[in-house]
């Protein structure tokens, strides 16, 4: 069986769904392996740069050719020219990791939609993302598959698009095994990163989806309110944002690699999530395998990652988010509650969505 996935989110940082295509190219020979499957999974890029993907499992390939995605994208809004088979070969599955489904002309096509941000905050997104408008129901009356990270983005597509039950699956995201023994960052790697011994951290980006602003306001807040506040500590994309320098109590990492990252919130009182919109949220579960507390805005998806772990709030009362964090900070954090959070990250494993995924593709 030949199985071919789009890895144009592999090149430069990974990103949530960067993560998510690197677990899932690294696990599915081995999920094929287990049931006795002879596959052999491949990827591809598209990007004028023609970059190649060094750190690619031993028995993953990468095929195609140098074609720019801008390109592809303006071709299949339109045709249905390229086929997928003309790029990278013959495939007997096709999957788009990332919303864009090329047409086949006789492959599955299997489709990831990670949220549907695009189309139901139009105004926060990428022209790029935009774009998804028109890709997405292209694919959909293809009859493609739809793959989602979690069942509440499931229904929401299911009812969006009028589609039936079957056409859409939700296969939830895993977490990296080194979560849940990260050693916590020690106090010398932490002065020496000019952060402090005790924080709360955010790790994301400046999507306004991902509500940084009302998390500021709402930190700023519970300090004016609270004495011995933690302070807190923005990571990720937003970690390197020189903009955000200079706010008091807020501290920026620059950028970090994994384990460092890994170490950071390990080491934190606690991490916040308090998007406005979510396909899954990967951090949260992330913080969950490392044993802490969590935030999160009062979402039915992060309900569904998070299950009884987290404090949540409503996403815009900065008031209620400040009150869900001092809950957080004063609840328990003993052994067993670090164990509870870390026998319900458990259950979300890297291998256990490839093998979800893998019987999509042999449907």
């Amino acid at each position: 069986m030949l199985i071919t996935l789009d890895a144009t989110p592999l090149l430069g940082p990974r990103t949530g769904i960067g993560r998510y295509v690197e677990n899932l190219v690294r696990e599915l020979p081995a999920a094929a392996s287990r049931r006795g499957l002879a596959a052999d999974v491949r990827v591809t890029t598209w990007t004028a740069r023609g970059a190649r993907l060094a750190d690619l499992p031993g028995d993953v390939t990468q095929v195609g050719p140098r074609v720019p995605a801008r390109m592809l994208r303006e071709c299949w809004r339109r045709t249905q020219f390229p086929p997928i088979e003309l790029l990278v070969g013959p495939t007997d599955v096709f999957h788009g990791t990332n919303f864009v489904s090329p047409p086949t002309r006789s492959a599955r096509e299997v489709v990831t939609i990670h949220d549907l941000t695009y189309a139901l905050h139009a105004e926060t997104v990428s022209a790029a993302s935009l774009l998804y408008r028109e890709l997405v129901p292209r694919a959909l009356g293809r009859g493609a598959q739809v793959l989602t990270p979690t069942e509440v983005v499931a229904a929401a597509v299911r009812e969006h698009y009028s589609l039936p039950h079957a056409q859409v699956v939700a296969v939830r995201l895993g977490v990296e095994d080194a979560w849940f023994d990260a050693p916590p960052a020690a106090s010398v790697w932490l002065r020496a990163h000019d952060l402090p011994d005790d924080y709360v951290v955010f790790v994301g980006s400046l999507d306004p989806r991902k509500n940084l602003p009302r998390l500021l306001e709402a930190h700023a807040i519970l300090r004016d309110t609270v004495p011995g506040t933690p302070d807190l500590v923005l990571a990720g994309p937003a970690g390197r944002e020189q903009s955000l320098q200079g706010r008091a109590g807020v501290h920026l990492t620059g950028w970090l690699d994994d384990a460092d990252l890994r170490g950071l919130v390990a080491a934190s009182r606690a991490l916040v999530l308090p998007s406005t919109d979510e396909g899954f949220g990967l951090p949260v579960l992330e913080a969950l395998a490392a044993g802490r507390p969590v935030v999160v805005s009062d979402l039915p998806v992060l309900h569904e990652v998070a299950g009884p772990h987290a404090v949540a709030a409503p996403p815009d009362d900065a008031e209620a988010l400040a009150h869900a964090l001092g809950s957080a900070l004063d609840g328990p954090d003993d052994t067993a509650a670090r164990a509870a959070r870390q026998a319900w990250a458990r259950e979300l494993t890297w291998a256990r969505c490839a093998e979800r995924t893998l019987d999509v593709y042999t449907a």
